[in-house]
């Protein structure tokens, strides 16, 4: 799992040098009513890190996880990303995410098989949901920049 610790580390430094550019007042702009504001991306994506490295740890754990999925736009909208500090969202997730880098680079190998339910759907296998997650980022970021860097072979199967 080095390389997908690499990809994910590779992405969030391309990220940061582009999200700082943003500024905050673009940053909380929203493209239509039901579209997410680029800080509200940024916070969604520091909830999926939440949750995600819950994912990792627990089914690290055990061989077979029962996991709970979330709420994503209430999480969102409970949390009040949209009144955000944009610099702190920022590095918040880069921190976060660097972390979960941290993780995936240590995971043991024999673990990788060991199988993840979310509300009865699956079983996906925690050496899957790993990369995946780092699709699920890209994904996102191409949300933020469509014409950017962040080619992705987003697979959403169990992550929104």
């Amino acid at each position: 799992m080095i390389e997908v610790s690499n990809q994910l580390l590779a992405v969030l430094n391309t990220a940061e040098r582009l999200l700082r550019q943003i500024d905050p007042q673009l940053a909380a702009f929203r493209p239509g009513p039901e579209k997410w504001s680029a800080k509200e991306i940024i916070g969604h994506l520091i909830d999926s890190a939440c949750n995600n490295q819950q994912k990792f740890v627990r089914s690290m754990a055990t061989p077979h996880l029962d996991f709970v999925g979330y709420a994503q736009n209430f999480w969102v909208s409970a949390q009040h990303y949209q009144q955000a500090d944009w610099a702190g969202l920022i590095d918040f997730w880069l921190a976060y995410n660097r972390h979960i880098a941290h993780i995936i680079r240590h995971v043991d190998p024999a673990v990788l098989t060991h199988q993840l339910f979310i509300e009865g759907v699956g079983p996906f296998e925690l050496g899957f949901i790993m990369p995946d997650y780092v699709e699920h980022v890209k994904h996102h970021l191409r949300q933020i920049f469509p014409e950017g860097p962040f080619e992705s072979k987003f697979s959403n199967v169990y992550n929104v």
